[in-house]
């Protein structure tokens, strides 16, 4: 079993910033890419920033240059560094990853997905 867990969300005004962290736990013998998503109210799910393990990034057009994504591999535990807030940011985060886990006799990869945490930008 494989338990991701986002903590960081909250109310921030309009320009201001946050940190969301993902830690997942488990039995996981390694994690290789890990990602956050965000959903708005009435809106699809939506990839914003990804890491694969050694470290290379990628972002969605929206976020690029606001948001970085980093990652402690030796704590599983990817984070979201989220400057210059706007309204339109609003929403729920979630963060996603590949970790491979030990099953028995045998290796397995899986997509583990955390709950979410809320993100509100308003004044």
């Amino acid at each position: 079993q494989v338990q991701l867990v986002e903590s960081g969300g909250g109310l921030v005004q309009p320009g201001g910033s946050l940190r969301l962290s993902c830690a997942a736990s488990g039995n996981i013998f390694n994690i290789n890419g890990m990602a956050w998503y965000r959903q708005a109210p009435g809106k699809q799910r939506e990839l914003i920033a990804a890491i694969t393990r050694g470290g290379a990034t990628n972002y969605a057009e929206s976020v690029e240059g606001r948001f970085t994504i980093s990652r402690d591999n030796a704590k599983n535990t990817v984070y979201l560094q989220m400057n210059s807030l706007k309204p339109e940011d609003t929403a729920v985060y979630s963060c996603n990853a590949e970790v491979i886990v030990v099953q028995a006799s045998s290796i397995a990869a899986m997509d583990a997905w955390g709950q979410g945490t809320l993100v509100t930008v308003s004044s």
